[in-house]
């Protein structure tokens, strides 16, 4: 099914706007348990990755699911739908991200996520690599309804899934975040921008693309189980002749729907 932004755009503000109007969820207060298994399953009308489409424009469906310790120890898997024609040529139909790690949240408002994610495609082409490590650094700060956020991950060079050029390919990201839950309200505004340089950048085939910058701002409403929301990006990828756009690298408007459990 193909879920455009404007179909997208339509479904989600009236039920943030109905979400609003609830009031906040209260805080749970029991003590976690030693083991807890989380997840969610997400509809979006465009898979984005660091700016560019993965799924051709298209909608997306995804799905997480995470075992986390109490200790801080966790591991997971994100599953999507994504475009292996056009968007990633011959990726397949699906991605299959494994992940492992630990994060903690201080009692003085400071965290820190450190972990190692793979990227699984399992139905590429013959004969193409696609598959490549990418180990991930966060530290963030909460402060009420506040928080900000730091991170980068870094893929090295010599994986056969970043083996783009005849040189040794890797790539960095570096990122930076901020959200604001409202207070009284299901509603959290983030702010979000990235930098890429390296191996993913060479998507862009035009001179100097392959370092470029992506930010959003986006607004979500919870209630209960059920997350919507609604986000623009852009990046500065060039849009000469109308590349970023006719390509799914430049500016537009996100719509989601999920349910967690």
């Amino acid at each position: 099914m193909r879920f455009t932004t404007l179909h997208a755009g339509a479904l989600v503000l009236p039920v943030i706007a109905l979400l609003a109007a609830l009031p906040a969820a209260a805080q749970d207060t029991a003590p976690p348990p030693p083991v807890r298994i989380t997840g969610n399953v997400t509809l979006v009308s465009d898979y984005r990755f660091r700016g560019l489409t993965e799924s051709g424009e298209d909608g997306a469906a995804q799905a997480t699911l995470n075992l986390n310790s109490a200790s801080g120890f966790y591991v997971g898997t994100f599953v999507s739908t994504i475009d292996g024609k056009v968007s990633l040529p011959g990726y397949g139909g699906g991605e299959i991200d494994l992940y492992g790690g630990y994060a903690k949240t201080m009692s003085n408002g400071i965290g820190v996520d450190v972990g190692l994610l793979y990227y699984y495609y399992p139905d590429h082409a013959r004969g193409l690599n696609t598959d490549y490590f990418e180990p991930y650094a966060s530290i963030s700060y909460t402060i009420g309804p506040v928080s900000a956020e730091l991170g980068g991950t870094y893929a090295w060079g010599g994986q056969k899934g970043l083996d783009f050029t005849t040189g040794n390919d890797d790539n960095l990201y570096l990122y930076g975040e901020a959200s604001l839950g409202i207070p009284s309200t299901p509603i959290t505004l983030k702010g979000h921008v990235g930098h890429t340089k390296g191996a993913l950048g060479l998507y862009n085939p035009l001179p100097g693309d392959d370092k470029y910058w992506d930010w959003s701002v986006s607004a979500t409403a919870t209630g209960g189980p059920l997350t919507v929301g609604v986000s623009y990006l852009d990046t500065d990828i060039s849009n000469a002749g109308g590349f970023a756009q006719r390509h799914g690298r430049g500016a537009t408007v996100l719509g989601s729907v999920g349910v967690a459990f």
